[in-house]
């Protein structure tokens, strides 16, 4: 990334670049600074999840202001139809369990920075919000080493512990629908 910062500094302020984050500076970390996954993973998440309260806290000040700038408005306005679209159906439906999804599936524009912004565009609760993007954020960071360490076999197992929580997650869901 930058040779001339400390390795720890980029791993860490590395992982709080929107879209790169924890999952991506974990590798980075590992193949390109000889890092040992246990090093980088807790400064990584760390750094990832740095940002996000004040994300969640602070949002709609910093949207206030910038909707003073016709740039920043036209901007803000594509982001936010991007986000809705892609979230809408998942978070109306399964609110925190569908933010947790979105999270932790370590693909591009998803993420902690995302999911903070989806969690202020569908006005979610702040502290259930800021636990569900930590887990993850957690969860990203496991699939993203486990991928690194142990390749196709990595591949299978991550592919295997998707689909269990995917349908964990479904089962739970449609508990909570019955039972209301």
């Amino acid at each position: 990334m930058f040779d001339i910062l400390p390795e720890w500094f980029q791993i860490f302020f590395g992982s709080m670049i929107p879209w790169i984050e924890s999952r991506y500076i974990i590798p980075y970390a590992m193949w390109e600074l000889n890092w040992n996954w246990w090093q980088a993973f807790p400064l990584a998440v760390i750094g990832n999840l740095l940002p996000i309260p004040f994300i969640l806290l602070f949002f709609k000040y910093v949207e206030k202001f910038l909707r003073n700038y016709k740039s920043w408005t036209r901007f803000m306005e594509w982001l936010f139809a991007k986000t809705r679209k892609r979230a809408n159906d998942k978070i109306k439906k399964y609110e925190h369990l569908g933010l947790l999804v979105f999270v932790a599936i370590p693909l591009p524009f998803t993420g902690a920075w995302t999911g903070a912004l989806i969690a202020y565009l569908f006005d979610l609760n702040f502290s259930k919000s800021l636990i569900t993007i930590f887990i993850g954020v957690i969860i990203a960071a496991t699939i993203m080493t486990i991928l690194i360490l142990y390749g196709l076999i990595g591949a299978l197992v991550v592919g295997l512990l998707l689909i269990i929580a995917t349908l964990g997650g479904r089962y739970i869901s449609l508990s909570f629908k019955n039972n209301s």
